[in-house]
């Protein structure tokens, strides 16, 4: 476990509430802010911990009923811990078309993800797929912590994984 930096303390369970306050106190607690709300926390975790959005909820006079549904609604929320670099597949018609699903299983091969498991056990990688990136001209289309990787082929992919793996020194 780090060190809380002075401004970050630490509550006895380990979770840094006083950045949620902080986020809270910028969107003035407003209900029509929840969204960004839960988007800067979530950038924050790199996902919505469960007590989190629970004491959001508390904070801002909501039932938690109210911030899951929020959060599980919106397919940019994730209730999981997601890697340092998220590998999104697009699967869209022209992707799919175009063989996205062989580059698929090609990166969840290159991880070792089976059964349901989308994030590495190091949490340096998550994979999912997407309905569709909006680059179909490019398809198949990966993006990676936002930068698009177009014409993509399990070949070409394996490359971009393993230059991430080369620059983390796993």
């Amino acid at each position: 476990m780090t060190t809380a930096s002075k401004d970050e303390s630490l509550n006895v369970s380990g979770v840094n509430y006083l950045k949620v306050d902080k986020i809270l106190e910028r969107f003035e607690y407003k209900k029509s802010n929840l969204i960004a709300i839960l988007q800067e926390v979530q950038t924050h975790f790199n996902f919505l911990p469960e007590n989190i959005m629970t004491y959001i909820g508390t904070k801002m006079n909501l039932s938690p009923a109210t911030i899951f549904g929020v959060a599980t609604f919106y397919s940019q929320f994730s209730l999981e811990p997601k890697g340092k670099y998220v590998v999104k597949i697009c699967d869209g018609t022209a992707c799919h078309v175009r063989g996205s699903m062989p580059v698929y299983d090609a990166v969840m091969n290159r991880l070792k993800l089976v059964d349901g498991k989308f994030t590495t056990d190091d949490g340096l990688f998550s994979v999912e797929t997407v309905s569709c990136l909006g680059a179909c001209g490019l398809a198949p289309v990966c993006v990676i912590n936002e930068k698009i990787y177009p014409k993509m082929t399990p070949d070409a992919i394996l490359t971009i994984i393993n230059n991430f793996v080369a620059e983390e020194g796993v």
